[in-house]
C-alpha cells in the first residue's frame, strides 16, 4: 500500500457531479422514452395497399430455396390484413407464395404480384414462368404484375436484358393486367430507357434510406418532392409509391431516427398527403422481417407496421409511447445500485455514508446503461452466439464499473491510495473500442452504437484516471497511448460523416474522448517530468 495526497477538492467536486449526473441520465432517459407522444392522425386505420412476406418465424428467409409457406399460414396473414388493407404486393413466386392471389381474392383484396430477377437465368425464366401461369389464372385479383425488383440498384442485370423480361411478361399476360418494373427514383431517372417496356412506373421512395437521410419532420415532404420530379420527367405516364416506410428500430442515419414514434408519424402524414392527392401507394411492410438483418443491420428487420407476432406497433389515432415497460429501465438502476453496494461489503477499506453513496450512484447509472444495451439487443441479436457474445461482453464491462466504483469509492473517502485496477482491462476496453471505431468508419451503414455497453468502462476509466491524477499504466504506456490517439479520430470521422446531425454519433465521440484524455494527460505530464 503507498500513500499520496487525497485527490483535490476540484477532482472530488467533478467525480460527485459526473456521478449524480449519469444516474439521472439514466433515469430521465427511461422516463422520456415512456411519456405518450402526440402525432397528427390517420385519416383511417385502412391503407391501400402494402408489402407482404411471410418469412417472419426464426430461421426463416426466402434465400432458402427449400423454404415453404403454407397455405393455412398465408390464409391467416390475409385474412387478418384484409381487415385494415385493400391490397398486398408480394416480390417473389414459389415457396408457397403462389397461393396468394387465390387467397387474397377470398377476402376481396386486391394482389400486386412480383416476379423476382436477379442474376441466373435459370431462375428468372421459373420466376416468370409462375408468374405467367399466375397472372393468367387469377387476373380479376391483380391490380398489376411487377417485374423485378431493385434490380438495377443491385446491378444484377442490364436494363436491356431487364426491359426483355419485362415484356416478355407483358406479351404474355393480360391486357387488363398492367405491367410494371419497380427501383428506387434514382433509378428511373437514370435508366428512362426503361419506361417504354412498362405500363406505369413503380418508384421506391424511402427517406429514411436516401443517401442524404431525411428527418421524419421533413420526410412526407420529400416523398411529395419527389414523386413531382418522377411525374414531370415522365409526362403523361402513371407512377406508383411501391415502397415507402420507416423503421422503428435500429441505428439512427444522420437526423434520421429509427423508433417507433418516428415509424407512426410518418405513417399517419404519409396516409392524410396520399389521400389528399388521390396517389396510388404501397407501403413497407406488413410485418417485420428478422431475416432482413443479416443483410441491413437491426433496421432492416423492423419496418413492419406489425410486429413477428403479428401485432400493430401503434394505432393510428391518440399518442404513441415508444417503450411501454419504461420503467423497467429504473427497475434495472435499482438492481444495480443494490448490487453495487453488495460488492461493496468485501474486503472494503473505507467507511461511511459517502462510500455507499459513490456505489448507489454508480450501480444506478450502470443498471439503467446496461438496461439500455439489453433493449438494443432485443432488437439486434440474432441467434445464439450473437447473445453469448453480447451478454458476455456486458458481464465484463459490470464487472469492470463495479471494481472501479469500489476503488472510487474509497479514495473520495480519503482512504490510502491504490493503484487504478485493472490496468490490462482498461487497456483490452481501449482495443476494443478502437476495432468498433473502425468498423463504424468502413462499415456502419448497418451497425448499431453500442453506448449502453462502452458507457460502463469509458466512465469509470476517466473517473478514476481523474482522481489518480492520470497515471500512466506501468508497462502499458506506448500501447495506450497509440490507441487513445485513434480513438477520438476514428470517433470523428464518424461524426463528420454523418455530418454533424446525429446526437448518438456525438455520444460516441464524448465517450471515446473521456476514456482517452486521462492517457494524454499522463502522457503530457511524463513528458514534461522528462525535461
Amino acid at each position: 500500500m503507498s500513500s499520496s495526497p487525497s485527490p483535490s477538492s476540484r477532482a472530488r467536486t467533478f467525480v460527485w457531479l459526473v456521478l449524480v449526473l449519469a444516474a439521472c441520465t439514466g433515469a430521465l432517459w427511461w422516463w422520456l422514452i415512456g411519456r405518450p407522444v402526440a402525432l397528427p392522425e390517420a385519416p383511417s386505420a385502412r391503407i391501400a395497399c402494402v408489402s407482404y412476406a411471410p418469412f417472419r418465424e426464426p430461421g426463416e428467409t426466402p434465400y432458402d430455396l427449400k423454404a415453404f409457406v403454407s397455405p393455412e399460414r398465408i390464409d391467416a396473414d390475409l385474412r387478418a390484413l384484409s381487415q385494415r388493407f385493400d391490397c398486398v404486393r408480394t416480390y417473389s413466386q414459389g415457396q408457397g407464395l403462389s397461393a396468394v392471389p387465390e387467397i387474397a381474392g377470398r377476402y376481396g383484396m386486391k394482389v400486386l404480384m412480383g416476379i423476382w430477377l436477379g442474376r441466373d437465368p435459370v431462375a428468372n425464366a421459373e420466376q416468370v414462368k409462375l408468374g405467367i401461369a399466375l397472372a393468367n389464372a387469377h387476373p380479376e385479383v391483380l391490380r398489376g404484375v411487377i417485374v423485378g425488383n431493385e434490380v438495377l440498384l443491385r446491378g444484377e442485370l442490364s436494363s436491356k436484358a431487364l426491359s426483355g423480361y419485362v415484356r416478355q411478361v407483358r406479351d404474355a399476360v393480360p391486357r387488363s393486367v398492367p405491367v410494371s418494373y419497380a427501383d428506387v427514383w434514382e433509378f428511373w431517372l437514370r435508366y428512362p430507357e426503361m419506361v417504354d417496356a412498362v405500363d406505369y412506373l413503380t418508384i421506391h421512395i424511402l427517406p429514411y434510406w436516401e443517401d442524404q437521410p431525411v428527418p421524419p419532420e421533413r420526410a412526407v415532404r420529400h416523398v411529395a418532392d419527389v414523386y413531382a420530379q418522377v411525374k414531370k420527367a415522365f409526362p403523361g405516364r402513371e407512377v406508383m409509391i411501391g415502397e415507402t416506410g420507416w423503421p422503428s428500430a435500429g441505428r439512427p442515419r444522420r437526423a434520421a431516427s429509427a423508433s417507433v414514434v418516428n415509424e407512426a408519424r410518418y405513417m399517419r402524414e404519409f396516409l392524410q398527403y396520399a389521400g389528399s392527392v388521390s396517389m396510388p401507394y404501397n407501403v413497407i411492410e406488413a410485418f417485420d422481417q428478422p431475416w432482413k438483418r443479416a443483410q441491413e443491420g437491426t433496421v432492416g428487420g423492423y419496418w413492419g407496421i406489425f410486429d413477428v407476432n403479428a401485432k400493430p406497433k401503434f394505432a393510428m389515432q391518440g399518442p404513441v409511447t415508444e417503450e411501454p415497460r419504461w420503467w423497467l429501465g429504473w427497475v434495472a438502476g435499482v438492481v444495480g445500485m443494490w448490487l453495487f453496494a453488495l460488492a461493496g461489503l468485501w474486503r472494503r477499506d473505507w467507511r461511511g455514508v459517502r462510500g455507499w453513496a459513490v456505489l448507489k450512484l454508480a450501480g444506478f447509472a450502470s443498471g439503467t446503461a446496461l438496461a439500455w444495451q439489453y433493449r438494443q439487443m432485443l432488437y439486434a441479436c440474432r441467434n445464439a452466439f450473437e447473445w453469448t457474445l453480447s451478454i458476455g461482453a456486458c458481464l465484463i464491462a459490470l464487472g469492470t464499473a463495479i471494481v472501479l466504483a469500489r476503488w472510487i469509492a474509497a479514495r473520495l473517502v480519503g482512504a490510502p491510495r491504490q493503484p487504478i485496477p485493472g490496468g490490462w482491462l482498461r487497456f483490452g476496453w481501449l482495443f476494443v473500442l478502437a476495432l468498433e471505431g473502425l468498423l463504424l468508419v468502413f462499415d456502419g451503414r448497418y451497425r448499431d452504437f453500442p453506448l449502453g455497453l462502452f458507457a460502463l468502462p469509458c466512465i469509470g476509466f476517466a473517473l478514476a484516471g481523474w482522481l489518480d491524477g492520470c497515471r500512466d499504466t506501468p508497462g502499458l504506456q506506448l500501447e495506450e497511448r497509440f490507441l487513445a490517439f485513434w480513438l477520438p479520430a476514428l470517433a470523428a470521422v464518424v461524426v463528420v460523416q454523418e455530418i454533424g446531425l446525429n446526437p448518438v454519433a456525438w455520444l460516441w465521440l464524448g465517450l471515446n474522448l473521456v476514456i482517452a484524455l486521462p492517457v494524454f494527460v499522463a502522457w503530457q505530464r511524463s513528458r514534461l517530468q522528462a525535461q
